[in-house]
């Protein structure tokens, strides 16, 4: 346990705090959505990889970490299929935040909004339970305990309730063997904007743009890079 949560009097002011905060973050994020027509969905990258097959998609949870060797083969991989398709990735903070940290920046071109997303996220899974519960092979309550923390890696579940709550397709670039392209269309609706992703299998996620477009970035904390 935290010692936030050990102290009494501090964890009141702290949680608070924190809530006035996520109620200033989300405000500051709808006012960005009403004001910013930029953010609009953006094909350019669906025309550029429109002649590959997707595989379809199962949400699932995440796998067993790849030991090194597979690790950096699969970064290999990946890293030559972005070159191909001309393609290259903003970086994400390896803190167990990047996927959310990734379609955040994909949403609001603000990668910082990651705490925003999860919870938007987890809101979707909690009110449409029926919709995920299958995919999850644990107690549901336990995984969306699990899933809410900061710093819990997101999976193929989480991924599939991101495209239903934004109306999105969720573009994946990926390090698989077998294919590396899936598409996650959100359910019983037709997506207003893509999302594009790659991921680094069982490993990482980063924000992927046209090569030339990735806007810059100040690093903070270390990157998952080989």
């Amino acid at each position: 346990m935290s010692e936030k949560l050990r102290n009494g009097s501090g964890s009141s002011s702290s949680s608070l705090n924190s809530i006035s905060l996520e109620t200033e973050d989300d405000q500051t994020i709808a006012s960005i959505l009403a004001e910013d027509e930029n953010l609009k969905a953006d094909n350019r990258l669906g025309r550029r990889l429109s002649h590959l097959d997707s595989i379809p998609h199962t949400p699932r949870v995440n796998g067993e970490i790849p030991d090194v060797n597979d690790a950096t083969l699969d970064h290999e991989r990946l890293s030559e299929r972005l070159v191909t398709y001309g393609l290259a990735e903003l970086q994400m903070e390896g803190d167990g935040n990047c996927q959310f940290r990734a379609l955040a920046d994909q949403l609001f071109r603000k990668s910082d909004y990651h705490k925003h997303v999860r919870r938007q996220v987890i809101k979707q899974l909690k009110h449409h339970k029926k919709l995920y519960e299958g995919y999850v092979p644990m107690e549901y309550k336990s995984y969306l305990k699990k899933m809410k923390k900061s710093g819990e890696w997101g999976d193929h579940v989480t991924l599939q309730a991101a495209a239903d709550h934004f109306g999105a397709k969720v573009c994946l670039v990926t390090s698989f063997r077998d294919t590396c392209y899936v598409e996650i269309l959100p359910n019983d609706k037709t997506p207003t904007r893509e999302l594009w992703l790659s991921f680094w299998s069982e490993v990482h996620y980063n924000s992927l743009y046209a090569t030339g477009d990735v806007p810059p970035r100040v690093p903070k904390k270390k990157f998952w890079l080989f």
